[in-house]
């Protein structure tokens, strides 16, 4: 993660792209990107690490993406990528199709992805169960694209999901992550803007503390300096956000807090 990001402790700050081609209420590529430009403009002045494209409104999710969604996030990508020459770009497709999400990366330039579902056995009932995973299978596609220099950010134990495996620790989960090849692992609370658990974060910086590991929901200015004493990063999206829009009052708010 260092080769990518020249910050000591990167912030990635999540857009929340508005509905895709295909969804009530998508409102056009060209008010999208205005969208997307006033935000990242502000993540770039504020020298903010990364940002994370993210399919977010899309509802319901689709488990795997569909050729006009892959159309769409390609273009948008390929723009920002186009547009921003200081900040990393990243791009998940949610809910579960991190090929997609690497293809869209390979060809819009972007330098990495995320992906909720990597080594750990999960289930979303109302998205029929056990969610599929195949971590092998992915880093082979990444070799065929000849796309290595994507690095991949992997959710362990994700948010709103449940395990299927009994007693398998955050340690378990980040070794098998980083045996296939994952580039840092993302550590989440239970649900959107809820904070991991702060002893649990310790125990598994302690137990592997050779691999980076990201904050995946919940940081915010009151918890930042704390949380970083276990972290390596963070991926943040609400606590930069109003009404789902990043705002520069709020990012300067978590940056000064760091």
């Amino acid at each position: 993660m260092k080769k990518l990001f020249t910050q000591t402790k990167p912030i990635i700050a999540v857009i929340y792209l508005p509905p895709s081609p295909g969804y009530p209420d998508h409102p056009g590529h060209q008010e999208t990107l205005d969208m997307i430009y006033e935000q990242v403009n502000i993540l770039q002045k504020h020298k903010v690490a990364g940002v994370l494209l993210e399919n977010e409104n899309d509802r319901p999710y689709r488990l795997l993406a569909t050729p006009e969604i892959i159309a769409s996030m390609t273009y948008l990508t390929s723009k920002v990528v186009e547009k921003f020459q200081h900040i990393k770009v990243g791009v998940e497709y949610l809910l579960n199709d991190p090929k997609a999400s690497l293809a869209i990366a390979h060809v819009s330039g972007a330098q990495f992805i995320r992906t909720d579902y990597f080594v750990d056995r999960m289930s979303r009932e109302e998205y029929g169960g056990e969610m599929y995973i195949n971590p092998t299978e992915l880093i082979n596609y990444r070799a065929k694209l000849k796309a290595i220099n994507i690095k991949i950010f992997t959710d362990i134990q994700v948010k709103y999901a449940r395990m299927l495996e009994e007693n398998k620790s955050l340690l378990d989960s980040t070794v098998q992550a980083k045996k296939f090849q994952s580039a840092a692992v993302v550590v989440s609370g239970s649900k959107t803007g809820q904070a991991p658990d702060l002893w649990e974060l310790k125990k598994l910086k302690e137990g592997i503390t050779d691999f980076p590991i990201l904050i995946g929901s919940g940081l915010n200015p009151s918890n930042a300096r704390e949380m970083f004493q276990y972290a390596d990063g963070a991926i943040v999206g609400t606590s930069l956000m109003d009404e789902g829009i990043i705002t520069e009052e709020k990012v300067k708010a978590l940056l000064a807090s760091i």
